[in-house]
C-alpha cells in the first residue's frame, strides 16, 4: 500500500519541476493505453510528475460522504470492497513499475487509492481541481460514437462539465511524439498552444506542426487583441505582442521559443480550401501519423452554432490518437 501524504507530495514537486499530471488507472486496457503514451512520450523528461489515481467503490451512507474520514473508510472496508482496494493496489504497483521500466524515475510517479464517494467522473474532476493539476488524462473506453452519446461515459462528463482543467484523451495505442496543433486566431487556440508550450517545453521527443485551414466553414478570428483576457498573460505582454491582426498566428511560435522549445522542432501547415476544417485536422493528423492533437475549445456557455464547434466534433472523430483539450 502507498499513501501519498500532502508533505510527501509537495517535496517531490519541489524536487522535480512544476509539471503535475493526475491520470486515471483501472487496470483496464484504455489504462494501459494511457500509460504507454506517457512512456512515450516523458520517457526523458525530468520536469514531469505523473500521480497515478484509482478508485474504490464502498458503501457509505449519503449523510457520512460528506464527513467521514478516508482513513476511517479504509479501516471498515467490507470483504467484497477489500479484495477491490487490494486488486487496485497491485494495479498501481503495475502502472508505476511500467513507467519506471520504460525511463521515469521512480520519484516522478506517484500513486494514491480514493475511495468513490460520488461518480468516478466527479471525484476525478474534485480531485483534479483540488491537487492544482496541469491536467486530467483520462483513456478513452472506445465506445461507437453513438454508443458514447447515448449511454454517457466518463471522458464524456468530464468534458461537459471541466473548462478549467486541460482534459488530455488516449484514445487507442499512441507511439507517435508529434503534435498537431490547429490555429486559428482565437484566443482559445492561443490558450491552448500557451498550455502546450509549458507541458512540453523541456521534452527532448516532442515536435510541433501549427495547422491552419481557411475551410468555407471553419470558424474565423473573433476576438481581438484588444479584447483578450489580460489575466491569462499580463497586460504588458499582451500590449507587446498582441499588437496587430495577424498576432495571433505569430505568437503560437513565439510562444514556444520563447520558453525554450527549439525553433526547428516546429513545423506549419496551411491547407487549401475545404469543406469542414475537422475532417481537415483529422485528415492530416492520420495522414502525417501525428500522435496527439491540441486543441483550444470555447466556455461551455458559449453558443457554437448549429454545426457545433470543431473541437466537439474532433472529440468525436478521433480514434487511435491522443486529444488535449484546453478550455
Amino acid at each position: 500500500m502507498e499513501d501519498i501524504s500532502n508533505s510527501q507530495t509537495t517535496e517531490i514537486e519541489t524536487k522535480i519541476g512544476k509539471k503535475q499530471i493526475l491520470v486515471a488507472v483501472d487496470g483496464s486496457v484504455y489504462s494501459s493505453n494511457s500509460l504507454h503514451y506517457l512512456a512515450k512520450l516523458f520517457a526523458n523528461d525530468p520536469t514531469i510528475t505523473i500521480h497515478l489515481i484509482s478508485f474504490v467503490t464502498h458503501k457509505v451512507h449519503d449523510t457520512q460522504r460528506a464527513w467521514v474520514d478516508e482513513k476511517n473508510i479504509k479501516s471498515s472496508l467490507d470483504r467484497s470492497s477489500s479484495t477491490l482496494y487490494t486488486k487496485a493496489e497491485q494495479c498501481m504497483d503495475q502502472a508505476k513499475g511500467i513507467l519506471i521500466r520504460h525511463g521515469l524515475r521512480d520519484e516522478q510517479v506517484v500513486f494514491n487509492i480514493k475511495m468513490l464517494r460520488h461518480n468516478i467522473a466527479e471525484d476525478l474532476l474534485h480531485e483534479a481541481r483540488k491537487g492544482l493539476y496541469d491536467a486530467l488524462l483520462i483513456g478513452r473506453r472506445g465506445l461507437g460514437r453513438i454508443q458514447e452519446m447515448v449511454m454517457g461515459s466518463v471522458s464524456k462528463t468530464v468534458l461537459d462539465k471541466c473548462h478549467d482543467v486541460p482534459i488530455w484523451l488516449i484514445d487507442g495505442l499512441v507511439d507517435s511524439t508529434k503534435f498537431l496543433v490547429p490555429i486559428d486566431g482565437t484566443e482559445h487556440a492561443l490558450k491552448a498552444v500557451d498550455h502546450l508550450s509549458f507541458v512540453v517545453k523541456d521534452n527532448p521527443n516532442a515536435e510541433i506542426t501549427f495547422f491552419n485551414s481557411p475551410a468555407l466553414f471553419g470558424d474565423r478570428p473573433d476576438v481581438p487583441p484588444d479584447h483578450l483576457d489580460y489575466a491569462d498573460w499580463g497586460k504588458t505582454w499582451c500590449d507587446s505582442n498582441l499588437s496587430n491582426p495577424q498576432c495571433l498566428y505569430d505568437v503560437p511560435t513565439k510562444m514556444l521559443v520563447d520558453n525554450g522549445f527549439p525553433n526547428e522542432r516546429i513545423h506549419h501547415i496551411c491547407a487549401t480550401i475545404g469543406l469542414y476544417p475537422s475532417r481537415q485536422i483529422m485528415r492530416q493528423a492520420l495522414m502525417d501519423e501525428f500522435g496527439t492533437i491540441v486543441m483550444g475549445r470555447r466556455p461551455g456557455d458559449v453558443d457554437k452554432g448549429f454545426f457545433g464547434g470543431v473541437t466537439d466534433k474532433i472529440i468525436h472523430m478521433a480514434d487511435q490518437v491522443a486529444l488535449w483539450i484546453v478550455g
